[in-house]
């Protein structure tokens, strides 16, 4: 991919990893080009049935690189949005790991993301209002429908920091990790994802991700339209098999 972010796959998890632990992994232009294009390959290959999220050097990121944006980096792929994901997340599960700060267009990226992992010492916030800008990379749309209403306001309107204690009791972290162990954690569940067959996994994501505007009429026809293909495909036939034959499935992704 590129110095700024790294791929690493194993055992059908890739990792991608923002590098640029000097400025606490803050997100230009690269970043962004970087994820898009690693999420652009990754997204084809069917030896990668999920992915976590992370930043190097005991931080996650640290939002926009403010300095760059002064001089005209701004870290948007087209199609993609800020960070090359969130406008565009990818339809394999994605888990963010994070130590460290998550904040602005780091939250952002978090949220943008499937599961959340993070330290006890990491720290959440959108605090863009103290720097005279708006959380746009999902941050204002995206928490209100993760968590409650007015703990939502408090955190977009404050621009506070916020410990991953609190988010995780309101629902928005899903594991809170020892320092240093929140990489491990969500790769032990991105792993636990993988082991489950692809097609199965994207459309699952799928319908939890888009059911949230159909009516309760269509539900189950939009329902439909996604999921049929799944059980008529030959991983379908061969977790049935695989379940009465006592032994492990071997997906194939068709």
């Amino acid at each position: 991919m590129s110095d700024e972010v790294l791929v690493e796959v194993d055992g059908g998890v890739a990792v991608i990893t923002i590098n640029r632990p000097q400025a606490r992994n803050a997100v230009n232009g690269a970043v962004a080009r970087g994820i898009a294009a690693a999420l652009d390959e990754l997204e084809e290959r069917k030896d990668v049935s999920a992915y976590v999220l992370t930043g190097a050097g005991g931080t996650f990121c640290a939002g926009m690189d403010l300095k760059g944006f002064l001089t005209g980096d701004f870290p948007v792929v087209e199609g993609r949005g800020f960070g090359g994901i969130v406008e565009a997340p990818p339809k394999k599960p994605i888990v963010a790991a994070i130590e460290g700060y998550a904040l602005a267009g780091g939250c952002e990226l978090a949220l943008a993301c499937d599961i959340i992992v993070a330290s006890e010492e990491a720290k959440f916030g959108l605090p863009e209002p103290k720097r005279g800008l708006v959380a746009g990379a999902g941050g204002i749309m995206r928490l209100p429908r993760r968590i409650p209403y007015h703990i939502a306001m408090e955190i977009a309107l404050t621009g506070d920091h916020f410990p991953a204690s609190r988010l995780y009791e309101v629902g928005l972290v899903n594991h809170v990790t020892p320092a240093g162990e929140a990489l491990a954690k969500a790769l032990e569940l991105a792993r636990r994802i993988a082991a489950n067959a692809p097609l199965a996994l994207a459309a699952t994501k799928r319908v939890i991700v888009e059911s949230a505007d159909w009516s309760g009429d269509e539900m189950f026809a939009k329902q439909g339209e996604i999921i049929n293909p799944v059980f008529g495909s030959k991983d379908a036939m061969e977790g049935a098999a695989a379940f009465a034959e006592k032994r492990a499935p071997e997906w194939k992704g068709e």
